[in-house]
């Protein structure tokens, strides 16, 4: 999703990159500083479905806080980039640097007391998200993708990631937030064609399911109804392990949407003969 076309673009030199993912590391910090207080606290939801006449859609203070604490950060420090936040909105910035921004993906399983969420913040450079954080301050556990790698930064130590080869459906573990309620009846056929074939099939993971993804637990998710928040710090931190990430076309799954990411590109390969029927 190219958000913004400077006049000037910004271009990133992995020196660059690297300050930066510093910069998310900090970001994240503050993130998981302004939630925790709210965890498993029984504070007030408020459903920003109900306002509009939609389906259930959650929110907390913690999201809001969370999100606000990391644009103060982003405004001090690089004043000169964009945000395009879940809570928050969309504020431009003078360059083509763009940060993409959910503080709690999950938000479900976060008022419900269950560890299955996450903060996820993305960089983008005006065509695509060259850095993305993946961050669970309560199990203390971050994922950290840029420059063609992923970090696992948990207990003190930091692990390499890669994905673990799955050539086969056969012998696939799948997973998906939920097995209907993010599906049209049409997308829940293709799913159940891939339920049919798989090894086993899991749900309830939100952002959390793509961390164990890029650490070899699991070898595909399929989802759809994402948002660009909900997306963009993903990939680098998929494709860093080694796997792909698409739309069910195969196209570009930045703008969110239809998703499926993948460990393995041969298993990938046969998704997307079944999701872009």
């Amino acid at each position: 999703m190219a958000i913004r076309a400077a006049d000037e673009p910004t271009i990133l030199t992995q020196p660059d990159v690297a300050a930066l993912a510093a910069f998310a590391h900090r970001l994240a910090d503050a993130s998981g500083a302004a939630i925790m207080p709210h965890f498993r606290a029984g504070r007030a939801v408020v459903d920003k479905g109900g306002l509009k006449g939609e389906a259930y859609d959650p929110v907390t203070e913690a999201d809001r806080e969370a999100e606000t604490a990391i644009r103060a950060l982003i405004a001090a420090e690089h004043p000169d980039h964009g945000i395009l936040g879940e809570e928050h909105g969309a504020e431009p910035g003078t360059s083509n640097l763009t940060w993409v921004i959910d503080p709690i993906d999950g938000t479900r399983a976060f008022i419900t007391g269950g560890p299955q969420w996450g903060t996820l913040i993305a960089l983008n450079d005006g065509e695509k998200p060259v850095l993305g954080v993946l961050d669970q301050p309560f199990t203390g556990e971050r994922w950290i993708g840029h420059d063609g790698r992923t970090d696992f930064h948990a207990r003190g130590k930091v692990e390499r990631l890669r994905t673990r080869p799955c050539s086969a459906l056969g012998d696939a573990v799948v997973t998906s937030t939920h097995p209907w309620s993010y599906f049209t009846p049409e997308e829940q056929t293709l799913f159940r064609a891939i339920d049919a074939r798989a090894r086993m099939t899991r749900f309830g993971g939100d952002c959390y399911a793509y961390g164990l993804l890029a650490m070899g637990c699991l070898d595909a998710v399929v989802e759809s109804a994402l948002k660009p928040w909900d997306i963009q710090a993903l990939i680098p931190i998929v494709e860093g392990a080694g796997g792909v990430v698409t739309t069910w076309t195969g196209g570009d799954p930045q703008d969110g949407g239809q998703i499926v990411a993948s460990g393995d590109e041969r298993l990938h390969a046969q998704l997307l003969k079944i999701l872009a029927r």
